[in-house]
Protein backbone atom coordinates (compact mmCIF):
# COMPACT_ATOMS: atom_id res chain seq x y z
CA UNK A 1 0.00 0.00 0.00
CA UNK A 2 1.22 3.08 -1.10
CA UNK A 3 1.84 6.11 1.79
CA UNK A 4 -1.34 8.16 0.74
CA UNK A 5 -3.53 5.38 0.66
CA UNK A 6 -2.25 4.24 3.71
CA UNK A 7 -3.31 7.53 5.29
CA UNK A 8 -6.40 7.77 3.61
CA UNK A 9 -6.93 3.80 4.88
CA UNK A 10 -5.74 4.62 8.68
CA UNK A 11 -7.98 7.90 8.95
CA UNK A 12 -11.24 5.84 7.46
CA UNK A 13 -11.00 2.44 9.14
CA UNK A 14 -12.97 1.18 12.18
CA UNK A 15 -16.09 3.77 11.07
CA UNK A 16 -14.67 6.67 13.01
CA UNK A 17 -13.89 5.40 15.87
CA UNK A 18 -11.08 7.28 17.08
CA UNK A 19 -8.90 6.13 14.12
CA UNK A 20 -5.48 8.20 14.75
CA UNK A 21 -3.90 7.88 11.09
CA UNK A 22 -0.51 9.21 10.08
CA UNK A 23 -1.68 12.82 9.46
CA UNK A 24 -3.01 13.65 13.04
CA UNK A 25 -0.28 11.09 14.58
CA UNK A 26 2.55 13.58 13.03
CA UNK A 27 0.05 16.84 13.19
CA UNK A 28 3.20 19.02 14.77
CA UNK A 29 6.77 19.06 16.12
CA UNK A 30 5.24 18.18 19.36
CA UNK A 31 4.12 15.29 18.42
CA UNK A 32 0.45 13.27 18.99
CA UNK A 33 0.40 10.00 20.45
CA UNK A 34 -2.76 8.21 20.57
CA UNK A 35 -4.75 11.19 20.55
CA UNK A 36 -8.63 11.26 21.66
CA UNK A 37 -10.19 9.69 18.93
CA UNK A 38 -13.40 10.62 17.22
CA UNK A 39 -17.16 10.51 18.82
CA UNK A 40 -17.69 7.06 20.36
CA UNK A 41 -20.88 5.23 19.08
CA UNK A 42 -23.26 5.34 21.78
CA UNK A 43 -23.17 6.66 25.50
CA UNK A 44 -20.07 6.50 27.60
CA UNK A 45 -20.54 4.80 31.07
CA UNK A 46 -16.97 3.94 31.81
CA UNK A 47 -13.90 6.39 30.39
CA UNK A 48 -11.10 4.09 31.78
CA UNK A 49 -10.98 -0.07 32.81
CA UNK A 50 -8.45 -1.00 35.00
CA UNK A 51 -7.80 -4.95 34.38
CA UNK A 52 -6.53 -6.77 37.73
CA UNK A 53 -5.28 -9.75 36.19
CA UNK A 54 -4.96 -13.39 38.43
CA UNK A 55 -2.66 -15.34 36.25
CA UNK A 56 -3.49 -18.49 36.88
CA UNK A 57 -6.58 -19.06 37.14
CA UNK A 58 -8.29 -18.24 40.33
CA UNK A 59 -10.24 -21.18 42.15
CA UNK A 60 -14.24 -19.91 41.75
CA UNK A 61 -15.52 -22.80 44.28
CA UNK A 62 -13.15 -21.04 46.92
CA UNK A 63 -13.63 -17.65 46.33
CA UNK A 64 -16.95 -16.70 45.03
CA UNK A 65 -19.01 -19.53 44.10
CA UNK A 66 -20.14 -21.71 47.01
CA UNK A 67 -20.98 -24.99 46.46
CA UNK A 68 -22.32 -27.06 49.29
CA UNK A 69 -22.73 -30.68 47.59
CA UNK A 70 -18.99 -30.46 47.76
CA UNK A 71 -18.98 -31.28 51.48
CA UNK A 72 -21.49 -33.90 50.74
CA UNK A 73 -19.51 -35.11 48.23
CA UNK A 74 -16.02 -34.76 49.52
CA UNK A 75 -13.73 -37.80 48.35
CA UNK A 76 -16.26 -39.55 46.38
CA UNK A 77 -16.24 -39.66 42.50
CA UNK A 78 -17.74 -37.00 40.84
CA UNK A 79 -21.46 -37.87 40.03
CA UNK A 80 -21.41 -36.34 36.48
CA UNK A 81 -20.33 -36.72 33.56
CA UNK A 82 -16.58 -34.83 32.81
CA UNK A 83 -15.65 -33.68 29.95
CA UNK A 84 -13.43 -36.33 28.11
CA UNK A 85 -10.04 -34.47 28.08
CA UNK A 86 -6.75 -35.70 30.04
CA UNK A 87 -6.70 -32.73 32.43
CA UNK A 88 -9.94 -33.20 33.26
CA UNK A 89 -8.93 -37.18 33.86
CA UNK A 90 -11.28 -38.27 37.32
CA UNK A 91 -10.70 -37.08 40.06
CA UNK A 92 -12.78 -37.31 43.63
CA UNK A 93 -14.94 -34.71 44.74
CA UNK A 94 -12.80 -31.90 46.81
CA UNK A 95 -14.66 -29.38 49.14
CA UNK A 96 -13.52 -26.47 49.93
CA UNK A 97 -11.19 -25.43 52.90
CA UNK A 98 -12.53 -22.05 53.34
CA UNK A 99 -16.16 -21.09 54.86
CA UNK A 100 -18.19 -18.44 53.14
CA UNK A 101 -20.57 -15.71 54.49
CA UNK A 102 -22.62 -13.45 53.10
CA UNK A 103 -21.84 -9.41 53.40
CA UNK A 104 -23.24 -6.45 52.33
CA UNK A 105 -27.14 -5.60 51.53
CA UNK A 106 -26.97 -7.71 48.47
CA UNK A 107 -26.29 -10.76 50.71
CA UNK A 108 -23.67 -11.93 48.06
CA UNK A 109 -21.60 -14.71 49.66
CA UNK A 110 -17.54 -14.32 49.92
CA UNK A 111 -14.80 -16.86 51.30
CA UNK A 112 -13.04 -15.85 54.10
CA UNK A 113 -10.02 -15.39 52.16
CA UNK A 114 -11.21 -12.39 50.98
CA UNK A 115 -12.54 -10.67 54.10
CA UNK A 116 -11.93 -6.58 52.92
CA UNK A 117 -13.38 -6.99 49.32
CA UNK A 118 -16.30 -8.61 50.89
CA UNK A 119 -16.70 -5.18 52.68
CA UNK A 120 -16.80 -3.86 48.78
CA UNK A 121 -19.57 -6.77 47.80
CA UNK A 122 -21.98 -3.86 46.87
CA UNK A 123 -20.33 -2.19 44.26
CA UNK A 124 -19.62 -5.62 42.56
CA UNK A 125 -21.11 -7.62 39.78
CA UNK A 126 -19.72 -10.88 40.15
CA UNK A 127 -20.37 -12.56 37.17
CA UNK A 128 -20.42 -17.04 38.37
CA UNK A 129 -21.45 -17.97 34.82
CA UNK A 130 -18.45 -17.61 32.90
CA UNK A 131 -16.80 -19.43 30.20
CA UNK A 132 -13.32 -20.06 28.31
CA UNK A 133 -12.35 -22.24 24.85
CA UNK A 134 -8.93 -23.32 25.89
CA UNK A 135 -7.88 -25.35 29.19
CA UNK A 136 -4.56 -24.50 28.95
CA UNK A 137 -2.59 -21.61 30.35
CA UNK A 138 -0.82 -20.13 27.25
CA UNK A 139 -4.19 -20.49 24.83
CA UNK A 140 -6.49 -19.24 27.70
CA UNK A 141 -4.58 -16.29 28.55
CA UNK A 142 -4.13 -15.47 24.98
CA UNK A 143 -7.90 -15.42 24.72
CA UNK A 144 -8.90 -13.64 28.05
CA UNK A 145 -6.46 -10.47 26.50
CA UNK A 146 -6.68 -10.69 22.88
CA UNK A 147 -10.37 -12.80 22.04
CA UNK A 148 -7.78 -15.14 20.65
CA UNK A 149 -6.21 -18.42 21.30
CA UNK A 150 -3.56 -19.65 19.33
CA UNK A 151 -2.20 -16.55 16.84
CA UNK A 152 -1.15 -13.12 17.57
CA UNK A 153 -4.28 -10.52 17.56
CA UNK A 154 -4.36 -6.75 19.54
CA UNK A 155 -4.98 -7.24 23.23
CA UNK A 156 -8.09 -5.88 24.43
CA UNK A 157 -5.85 -2.49 26.09
CA UNK A 158 -4.76 -2.01 22.25
CA UNK A 159 -8.42 -2.10 20.55
CA UNK A 160 -9.41 0.66 23.10
CA UNK A 161 -7.07 2.48 22.74
CA UNK A 162 -7.58 2.35 18.89
CA UNK A 163 -11.50 3.55 19.46
CA UNK A 164 -10.80 5.65 22.18
CA UNK A 165 -7.74 7.47 22.12
CA UNK A 166 -6.31 8.53 25.50
CA UNK A 167 -7.22 11.52 27.69
CA UNK A 168 -3.42 12.87 28.03
CA UNK A 169 -0.31 13.43 26.11
CA UNK A 170 2.00 13.20 28.48
CA UNK A 171 1.88 9.54 29.69
CA UNK A 172 1.20 6.27 27.81
CA UNK A 173 -2.65 5.80 26.95
CA UNK A 174 -2.18 1.98 27.89
CA UNK A 175 -0.06 0.74 31.05
CA UNK A 176 0.70 -2.77 31.72
CA UNK A 177 2.11 -3.34 35.39
CA UNK A 178 3.68 -6.63 35.70
CA UNK A 179 6.75 -6.80 38.42
CA UNK A 180 6.43 -10.63 37.78
CA UNK A 181 5.69 -10.82 34.05
CA UNK A 182 3.62 -13.72 32.83
CA UNK A 183 5.09 -16.17 30.73
CA UNK A 184 2.76 -15.30 28.06
CA UNK A 185 4.46 -12.07 28.00
CA UNK A 186 4.34 -9.18 25.76
CA UNK A 187 1.44 -10.97 23.70
CA UNK A 188 -0.74 -9.87 26.09
CA UNK A 189 -0.60 -5.91 25.44
CA UNK A 190 0.43 -6.29 22.25
CA UNK A 191 -1.05 -4.46 19.43
CA UNK A 192 -0.38 -6.91 16.60
CA UNK A 193 -1.63 -5.48 13.13
CA UNK A 194 -2.89 -2.64 15.01
CA UNK A 195 0.02 0.45 14.93
CA UNK A 196 2.84 -0.10 17.12
CA UNK A 197 1.42 2.84 18.68
CA UNK A 198 -1.07 1.04 20.61
CA UNK A 199 0.81 -1.49 22.54
CA UNK A 200 0.92 -1.53 26.15
CA UNK A 201 3.93 0.09 27.80
CA UNK A 202 5.56 -2.80 30.64
CA UNK A 203 6.17 -1.65 33.71
CA UNK A 204 8.42 -4.28 35.56
CA UNK A 205 10.31 -2.64 38.16
CA UNK A 206 8.36 -0.70 40.37
CA UNK A 207 10.94 1.59 41.62
CA UNK A 208 12.54 2.75 38.44
CA UNK A 209 9.29 2.61 36.07
CA UNK A 210 10.86 3.75 32.91
CA UNK A 211 14.28 3.51 32.38
CA UNK A 212 16.11 6.14 30.46
CA UNK A 213 14.05 8.73 31.08
CA UNK A 214 15.64 11.71 32.12
CA UNK A 215 17.81 13.53 29.92
CA UNK A 216 21.98 13.57 31.21
CA UNK A 217 22.61 17.28 29.93
CA UNK A 218 19.35 19.07 31.11
CA UNK A 219 19.29 21.27 28.04
CA UNK A 220 15.33 20.79 27.56
CA UNK A 221 15.47 23.34 24.48
CA UNK A 222 18.32 22.01 22.96
CA UNK A 223 16.68 18.47 23.24
CA UNK A 224 13.53 19.85 21.56
CA UNK A 225 15.61 21.32 18.70
CA UNK A 226 17.27 18.19 18.03
CA UNK A 227 14.01 15.83 18.45
CA UNK A 228 12.52 18.29 15.65
CA UNK A 229 15.16 17.74 12.84
CA UNK A 230 15.06 13.88 13.88
CA UNK A 231 11.13 13.94 13.19
CA UNK A 232 11.89 15.94 9.62
CA UNK A 233 14.41 13.49 8.52
CA UNK A 234 11.87 10.59 10.05
CA UNK A 235 9.54 12.08 7.80
CA UNK A 236 11.75 12.34 4.24
CA UNK A 237 12.97 8.51 5.04
CA UNK A 238 9.09 7.18 5.33
CA UNK A 239 7.83 8.63 2.44
CA UNK A 240 10.16 5.61 0.65
CA UNK A 241 10.20 3.16 4.07
CA UNK A 242 7.92 -0.02 3.45
CA UNK A 243 8.17 0.22 7.50
CA UNK A 244 5.94 2.78 7.89
CA UNK A 245 3.67 1.79 11.03
CA UNK A 246 7.11 0.72 13.05
CA UNK A 247 8.91 4.45 11.69
CA UNK A 248 5.76 6.02 12.89
CA UNK A 249 5.61 4.43 16.32
CA UNK A 250 9.07 5.04 16.85
CA UNK A 251 8.65 8.81 15.91
CA UNK A 252 5.67 8.78 18.04
CA UNK A 253 7.50 7.16 21.21
CA UNK A 254 10.39 9.65 20.57
CA UNK A 255 7.95 12.44 21.43
CA UNK A 256 6.24 10.94 24.25
CA UNK A 257 9.38 10.16 26.07
CA UNK A 258 10.19 13.85 25.77
CA UNK A 259 7.03 14.92 27.29
CA UNK A 260 7.10 12.22 29.79
CA UNK A 261 10.13 13.51 30.98
CA UNK A 262 7.87 16.17 32.72
CA UNK A 263 4.84 13.91 33.97
CA UNK A 264 6.09 10.43 34.17
CA UNK A 265 7.99 10.85 37.36
CA UNK A 266 5.18 12.38 39.23
CA UNK A 267 2.94 10.20 37.90
CA UNK A 268 5.02 7.05 39.11
CA UNK A 269 5.86 8.83 42.11
CA UNK A 270 3.83 7.16 45.50
CA UNK A 271 6.13 8.70 47.98
CA UNK A 272 3.57 11.93 47.29
CA UNK A 273 1.12 10.17 48.56
CA UNK A 274 -0.12 10.43 52.27
CA UNK A 275 0.90 7.75 54.98
CA UNK A 276 -2.72 6.97 55.44
CA UNK A 277 -3.06 6.19 51.64
CA UNK A 278 0.08 4.08 51.52
CA UNK A 279 -1.35 2.32 55.25
CA UNK A 280 -4.86 1.99 52.92
CA UNK A 281 -3.81 -0.26 50.40
CA UNK A 282 -0.91 -1.82 52.63
CA UNK A 283 1.85 -0.31 51.14
CA UNK A 284 3.86 -0.56 55.05
CA UNK A 285 3.51 -4.14 55.18
CA UNK A 286 5.68 -7.09 53.19
CA UNK A 287 2.74 -9.15 52.63
CA UNK A 288 0.93 -6.58 50.33
CA UNK A 289 3.43 -4.20 49.73
CA UNK A 290 3.92 -5.32 45.98
CA UNK A 291 0.01 -5.23 44.79
CA UNK A 292 -0.52 -2.23 46.88
CA UNK A 293 1.93 -0.29 44.75
CA UNK A 294 0.53 -1.88 41.86
CA UNK A 295 -3.08 -0.87 42.83
CA UNK A 296 -2.46 2.68 43.88
CA UNK A 297 -0.27 3.23 40.71
CA UNK A 298 -3.23 2.14 38.84
CA UNK A 299 -5.21 4.46 40.70
CA UNK A 300 -2.60 7.68 40.01
CA UNK A 301 -2.41 6.65 35.99
CA UNK A 302 -6.74 6.98 35.20
CA UNK A 303 -6.71 9.92 37.37
CA UNK A 304 -4.00 11.62 34.98
CA UNK A 305 -5.93 10.31 31.94
CA UNK A 306 -4.58 7.34 31.13
CA UNK A 307 -7.03 5.27 29.18
CA UNK A 308 -7.05 1.11 30.35
CA UNK A 309 -4.27 0.43 33.08
CA UNK A 310 -3.62 -4.25 33.49
CA UNK A 311 -2.07 -5.62 36.76
CA UNK A 312 -0.86 -8.64 36.72
CA UNK A 313 -0.70 -10.53 40.03
CA UNK A 314 1.33 -13.30 39.70
CA UNK A 315 3.40 -14.02 42.48
CA UNK A 316 3.15 -13.70 45.81
CA UNK A 317 5.62 -11.73 48.17
CA UNK A 318 5.22 -13.62 51.44
CA UNK A 319 6.37 -16.86 49.86
CA UNK A 320 9.76 -17.62 47.97
CA UNK A 321 8.94 -19.39 45.30
CA UNK A 322 4.99 -19.20 45.88
CA UNK A 323 3.04 -20.18 42.62
CA UNK A 324 0.89 -18.09 40.38
CA UNK A 325 -2.56 -18.91 40.98
CA UNK A 326 -2.11 -22.54 39.48
CA UNK A 327 -2.65 -24.60 42.53
CA UNK A 328 -2.17 -27.75 41.24
CA UNK A 329 -1.01 -28.73 45.25
CA UNK A 330 -0.81 -27.13 47.94
CA UNK A 331 -4.42 -25.39 47.09
CA UNK A 332 -4.86 -24.18 50.86
CA UNK A 333 -1.95 -22.28 51.65
CA UNK A 334 -1.13 -21.04 47.94
CA UNK A 335 -4.76 -19.77 47.81
CA UNK A 336 -4.42 -17.99 51.54
CA UNK A 337 -1.11 -16.73 50.22
CA UNK A 338 -2.20 -15.09 46.69
CA UNK A 339 -5.46 -13.83 48.72
CA UNK A 340 -3.42 -12.24 51.53
CA UNK A 341 -1.32 -10.69 49.05
CA UNK A 342 -4.26 -9.25 47.41
CA UNK A 343 -7.03 -8.24 49.34
CA UNK A 344 -6.11 -5.43 51.16
CA UNK A 345 -5.18 -3.67 47.67
CA UNK A 346 -7.87 -4.35 45.89
CA UNK A 347 -10.53 -3.00 48.41
CA UNK A 348 -8.15 -0.24 48.68
CA UNK A 349 -8.50 0.55 44.78
CA UNK A 350 -12.02 0.35 45.37
CA UNK A 351 -12.43 2.73 48.21
CA UNK A 352 -10.44 5.43 46.81
CA UNK A 353 -11.58 5.34 43.09
CA UNK A 354 -15.12 5.48 45.18
CA UNK A 355 -13.91 8.53 47.69
CA UNK A 356 -12.91 10.57 44.43
CA UNK A 357 -15.07 10.22 42.73
CA UNK A 358 -13.50 8.25 39.98
CA UNK A 359 -15.40 4.60 40.42
CA UNK A 360 -18.69 6.14 37.77
CA UNK A 361 -16.26 5.96 35.43
CA UNK A 362 -13.57 3.88 35.70
CA UNK A 363 -14.52 0.26 35.10
CA UNK A 364 -12.56 -2.64 36.94
CA UNK A 365 -12.08 -5.93 36.27
CA UNK A 366 -11.03 -9.04 38.57
CA UNK A 367 -10.63 -12.25 37.44
CA UNK A 368 -7.85 -14.68 35.33
CA UNK A 369 -7.91 -16.98 32.40
CA UNK A 370 -9.84 -19.36 33.60
CA UNK A 371 -10.71 -21.34 37.40
CA UNK A 372 -10.20 -24.59 39.42
CA UNK A 373 -11.83 -27.70 39.02
CA UNK A 374 -14.18 -28.56 41.86
CA UNK A 375 -12.33 -32.11 42.08
CA UNK A 376 -9.43 -32.85 43.27
CA UNK A 377 -5.66 -33.18 41.21
CA UNK A 378 -3.71 -35.16 43.44
CA UNK A 379 -4.31 -35.10 47.25
CA UNK A 380 -4.99 -31.32 47.97
CA UNK A 381 -4.53 -29.26 44.43
CA UNK A 382 -7.14 -28.46 41.55
CA UNK A 383 -6.74 -28.67 37.78
CA UNK A 384 -7.48 -25.78 35.12
CA UNK A 385 -11.29 -25.23 34.38
CA UNK A 386 -12.59 -23.17 31.95
CA UNK A 387 -16.51 -24.83 31.70
CA UNK A 388 -17.52 -22.73 34.45
CA UNK A 389 -15.77 -20.03 36.81
CA UNK A 390 -16.16 -16.69 38.30
CA UNK A 391 -15.01 -12.97 37.31
CA UNK A 392 -16.08 -9.66 38.98
CA UNK A 393 -16.16 -6.11 37.49
CA UNK A 394 -17.74 -2.92 39.22
CA UNK A 395 -18.01 0.94 39.12
CA UNK A 396 -18.21 2.01 35.08
CA UNK A 397 -21.77 1.32 34.35
CA UNK A 398 -21.56 -1.49 35.91
CA UNK A 399 -24.78 -2.51 38.37
CA UNK A 400 -23.15 -3.77 41.83
CA UNK A 401 -24.73 -5.52 44.40
CA UNK A 402 -25.65 -8.91 42.45
CA UNK A 403 -24.44 -12.20 41.38
CA UNK A 404 -24.99 -13.28 37.71
CA UNK A 405 -25.63 -15.92 36.16
CA UNK A 406 -24.82 -19.65 37.74
CA UNK A 407 -22.88 -22.98 37.77
CA UNK A 408 -24.20 -25.88 38.47
CA UNK A 409 -24.49 -27.44 41.86
CA UNK A 410 -20.82 -28.67 41.95
CA UNK A 411 -19.38 -25.84 40.30
CA UNK A 412 -18.66 -27.26 37.17
CA UNK A 413 -20.46 -26.33 34.20
CA UNK A 414 -22.03 -22.74 33.78
CA UNK A 415 -25.60 -23.07 33.24
CA UNK A 416 -27.36 -20.27 33.90
CA UNK A 417 -27.02 -16.98 31.73
CA UNK A 418 -23.94 -18.50 30.35
CA UNK A 419 -20.92 -15.21 29.49
CA UNK A 420 -18.41 -16.47 27.23
CA UNK A 421 -15.54 -14.27 26.77
CA UNK A 422 -15.46 -13.02 24.09
CA UNK A 423 -19.47 -11.57 25.51
CA UNK A 424 -17.67 -9.87 28.51
CA UNK A 425 -14.80 -8.48 26.00
CA UNK A 426 -18.11 -7.18 24.10
CA UNK A 427 -19.61 -6.09 27.20
CA UNK A 428 -16.61 -4.28 28.53
CA UNK A 429 -16.55 -2.27 24.73
CA UNK A 430 -20.08 -1.58 24.93
CA UNK A 431 -19.64 -0.22 28.67
CA UNK A 432 -16.49 2.35 26.96
CA UNK A 433 -18.92 3.77 24.08
CA UNK A 434 -17.96 1.23 21.73
CA UNK A 435 -19.77 -1.34 19.20
CA UNK A 436 -18.11 -4.25 19.16
CA UNK A 437 -19.28 -5.29 16.00
CA UNK A 438 -18.39 -1.86 14.33
CA UNK A 439 -14.86 -1.66 16.09
CA UNK A 440 -12.77 -3.23 12.81
CA UNK A 441 -9.23 -3.59 11.07
CA UNK A 442 -8.64 -4.58 7.94
CA UNK A 443 -5.97 -6.60 7.94
CA UNK A 444 -5.13 -9.37 5.16
CA UNK A 445 -7.73 -9.30 3.57
CA UNK A 446 -10.35 -8.83 6.20
CA UNK A 447 -12.32 -7.23 8.73
CA UNK A 448 -10.51 -7.98 12.38
CA UNK A 449 -12.36 -7.13 15.52
CA UNK A 450 -11.78 -8.16 19.43
CA UNK A 451 -14.64 -10.59 19.52
CA UNK A 452 -14.01 -11.86 15.88
CA UNK A 453 -17.44 -13.42 14.51
CA UNK A 454 -19.14 -13.95 18.28
CA UNK A 455 -20.24 -11.97 21.19
CA UNK A 456 -23.17 -10.96 22.47
CA UNK A 457 -23.52 -7.14 25.53
CA UNK A 458 -24.71 -8.65 28.70
CA UNK A 459 -27.11 -6.08 29.12
CA UNK A 460 -28.77 -7.60 32.25
CA UNK A 461 -25.48 -6.46 34.21
CA UNK A 462 -25.92 -2.59 33.12
CA UNK A 463 -26.33 -0.02 35.74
Amino acid sequence: MRNSSRRKFLVQCGNGAGALGLASLLANTTGVFAARGAAPHHRVRAKRLIFLFMAGGPSHVDLFDPKPKLDQYDGQPAPFRLPDLERTAPGNVQRSPFRFSRHGDSGIAVSELFPQVAQRVDDLCVIRSMVADNINHNGACLQMNTGEQTFSRPSLGSWLLYGLGTETQDLPGFVVVAPNQPAQGTPLWDSSFLPAAYQGTCVTDLAQPIKHLNDPTGRRRDQRKTLDLILKLNQLHRETSPAGDELDARIASFELAFRMQSAAPEAFDLTAETAGTHRLYGIDDVVTRTFGEQCLLARRLVERGVRVVQLYHNRSSTHSGCQIWDQHGNLKEGLEANCAASDQPIAALLTDLKQRGLLDETLVIWGGEFGRTPTAEGTNGREHHPFGFTMWLAGGGVKGGQAYGATDEFGWYAEQDRVHVHDLHATILHLMGLDHERLTWRHAGRDFRLTDVHGNVVRDILA
